[in-house]
């Protein structure tokens, strides 16, 4: 039976019949939505979906939104949603598809990223944490750095030098981590707010079985790519209305507070108001363009929009507040589990937006990648493109 729209509708509608808002408990609720399809209707049956359309998804939601349906917190599981779960679809095993998927999406398991390395950050093919098969388990060592999340998380996904051997690119494996295993250790990174969202984590002789590896053993950078084009989408291209986000603070600032007003102040919002619009369109169309494949490139210059404008934004607000916006007392070393922009006040929207240039990939190499892949210009000169990581200077 083909899907459109009013047949999602009408089985969205059957569904809320049979799972009332009001007396289904959340969790319960949530559960039956993964299975009924209506999680993620572009994921196959039996896993959150339908097999439909991916644009068919904004059907489900605004049945459910209007019905006033729970959802599932999605920016306590960012990571999860937007990075694990399309890479677990597209590499994992059947098995590996039913274990993780469905406690992921509802909610009951939150997921971190270990990718990054104190030496292995831009450059993050040079990555040192060694995994070395024993038996039917890989025994992985080494430190993974600015680790969102790690505290609160079930499971990571993780990546890790399986062949010292062969080239950087070429020597990695991509794992699922229990985060509960013996051997992890999470230490918290105190941060230019004074907070700690994020984290250093310490890998002492981790026993991961090799049924939590995703894809064959040697492929991890190319796993890794369908992982780092999610989350530049997932960071970038975020579905936000009209006036969403930092400029919505902002313009009600102005509107609000008429004493602040200046006209070289003005001119600076209304041009930041209109970038904010264009680069919610275009996250827009790069949604749609979602819709007939899996993300590329291009989401990377959605994520340098997204961090140029907040930097912008949030250093705008200051000077419209004035002494006012240099007020920031809260320095408790706090370990939140959501980055919280709306809910703060100016001086965190301030420092916490310089890491938006950082995460997810720093605003030069995805430069990097916008003009090689994007653009098509000729690529930097790599000396060590054939050279065997383990020859390496570090």
């Amino acid at each position: 039976m083909s899907l459109d729209a009013a047949r999602l509708r009408t089985l969205t509608q059957e569904f809320l019949a049979a799972h009332p808002v009001a007396t289904t408990p959340r969790e319960e609720f949530l559960s039956a939505r993964f299975d009924a399809g209506l999680a993620w209707v572009h994921y196959p049956e039996g896993l959150g979906g339908l097999d439909a359309p991916r644009a068919l998804q904004a059907v489900v939601d605004a049945e459910l939104e209007a019905a006033g349906a729970p959802d599932n917190d999605p920016r306590r599981n960012g990571i999860g949603l937007g990075m694990a779960a399309p890479t677990v679809l597209r590499y994992g095993t059947d098995e590996q598809k039913r274990r993780f998927l469905k406690p992921l999406w509802v909610g009951q398991e939150i997921w971190c990223q270990l990718f990054s390395e104190p030496g292995a950050g831009s450059d993050l093919a040079a990555l040192g944490t060694r995994a070395v098969r024993e038996g039917d388990d890989w025994i992985v060592n080494g430190q993974k750095v600015w680790t969102s999340g790690a505290h609160n998380s079930r499971f990571a996904i993780l990546i890790a030098r399986t062949d010292p051997d062969v080239p950087k690119h070429r020597g990695i494996t991509y794992f699922v981590c229990d985060m509960t295993d013996p051997g992890v250790e999470v230490r918290p990174l105190r941060q230019i707010t004074g907070e700690a969202e994020f984290n250093e984590v310490f890998l002492t002789d981790v026993r991961i079985p090799d049924a939590h590896r995703l894809g064959e053993t040697g492929d991890g950078w190319k796993v890794a790519q369908t992982t780092l084009n999610n989350e530049r989408v997932a960071i970038g291209g975020m579905r936000i209305p009209r006036e969403g986000g930092l400029i919505g603070i902002v313009a009600d600032t102005w509107r609000e507070r008429p004493e602040l007003r200046t006209h070289d102040l003005h001119q600076r919002l209304m041009t930041l108001w209109v970038e904010a619009e264009v680069a919610r369109l275009t996250g827009e169309r790069l949604r749609q363009q979602l819709v007939a494949g899996h993300p590329g490139p291009e989401g990377a210059g959605m994520k340098l929009g997204f961090a140029r404008l907040n930097q912008q934004i949030s250093g705008l607000e200051l000077e419209l507040l004035g002494e006012e916006g240099l007020l920031y007392d809260d320095w408790t070393m706090r370990r939140p589990e959501i980055v919280d922009f709306a809910g703060r006040d100016a001086g965190y929207r301030y420092l916490r937006a310089k890491g938006n240039s950082i995460e997810g990939g720093t605003s030069e190499v995805l430069l990097n990648i916008v003009a090689e892949r994007v653009l098509g210009l000729p690529p930097e000169p790599r000396t060590d493109k054939d050279v065997a990581w383990k020859d390496l200077s570090r």
